[in-house]
């Protein structure tokens, strides 16, 4: 099926999305999927409950819900291709194999942490992961994506900059900018706007003029697509043929991606902007988890051998959270390394 014909299908309202799957993916690589969503949904549980508990300070804002938008686009990622994102980075730092431990020990504060302890929970970063952030400024992160994809195009190296946004991010006059310097330049770069309906807590609808968010390209030349984030076996497919398409044109391209966040903004926010019902129905409809796990089950796996995951997940988790609780601060001396003067 052709990158056309798998966007221009209609969205469903509710209920489970339809399945499109690439030919290269069997059931092993999808149990891997699986497995990697699972490690993602009880780290940020976790985080949860340590930062209630005062283990983690400052900012903390948890990706449940989103968790195969993370999977599926470093799966599909090429060996050259970079990833950058916003403060919601937990999800993208694990798939892209940060162990639990480092992303773990930076929330924490601690050596071994990702960012040496010095970053926190909105500075995840890793250079040899090809993951740059981790930016705790809005819509910050895409100027800097386009200037890594700047940075591929002078390199010829076929990279391609995976540029994570939210919703609200796009209304920063950085995000118009950084398209406009994009499609001028022809750089290879995907704008990925992770649309989880209520930006810090105002409705896309009350916040956003001007029609969706994926034609926000158009006016320079830039296309755009829609697709439903709950499948993670279909966000795979479009962001491999959407890289690719990519890889061949050296053009830009938009994905906004219809998800849903089963928390608040941060864990500061009560969330009280949304109804109880809205969030039972999401959870019971739209969970990437459940989703994938059905679609395993009508291929004859059982409960058993998928239940195996969510209990590796937790024991994983566990110990890397007990390794972190253990693990020293930074020294004094650390305050004064990695700056330019």
């Amino acid at each position: 099926m052709t990158l056309k014909e798998l966007l221009s299908e209609s969205l469903p309202e509710s209920g489970m999305p339809l399945h499109q799957h690439a030919p290269n993916l069997s059931i092993q690589d999808m149990k891997n999927m699986l497995a990697e969503m699972w490690i993602i949904r009880r780290f940020e549980e976790k985080c949860g409950e340590i930062y209630t508990a005062g283990k983690i300070a400052g900012f903390c804002h948890l990706c449940i819900g989103q968790e195969a938008i993370s999977v599926a686009a470093s799966q599909a990622m090429g060996p050259k291709d970079t990833m950058i994102t916003a403060y919601r980075s937990h999800g993208q730092a694990l798939a892209r194999g940060l162990t639990p431990f480092q992303v773990m020990a930076e929330l924490m504060g601690k050596e071994g942490g990702s960012s040496k302890g010095k970053g926190g929970s909105m500075h995840l970063f890793h250079i040899e992961r090809l993951f740059y952030g981790g930016h705790g400024i809005v819509g910050a992160q895409t100027a800097l994506g386009t200037g890594l994809a700047f940075a591929h195009q002078y390199n010829n190296d076929g990279g391609v900059c995976m540029t994570f946004l939210g919703d609200g991010a796009t209304n920063q006059g950085q995000f118009f900018e950084s398209m406009n310097m994009a499609s001028l330049w022809n750089l290879p770069v995907l704008y990925i706007i992770e649309n989880n309906g209520y930006s810090m807590g105002t409705a896309v609808s009350r916040a956003c003029s001007g029609g969706p968010l994926h034609q926000r390209g158009m006016p320079f030349g830039i296309p755009g697509s829609l697709v439903k984030g709950d499948d993670v076996l279909q966000l795979y497919d479009v962001f491999t043929t959407m890289l690719e398409t990519i890889r061949t044109t050296s053009r830009p391209m938009l994905l906004e991606i219809d998800t849903y966040r089963f928390k608040g903004h941060s864990m500061s926010d009560p969330g009280k902007y949304r109804t109880r019902k809205e969030l039972d129905e999401a959870r019971s409809n739209r969970d990437p988890l459940l989703v994938l796990s059905n679609y395993l089950k009508e291929r004859g796996e059982s409960d058993d051998d998928l239940d195996q995951f969510d209990h590796q997940a937790k024991e994983k988790v566990e110990h890397a959270f007990a390794m972190a609780d253990a693990a020293p601060e930074p020294s004094t001396t650390s305050l004064w390394e990695d700056i330019l003067r």
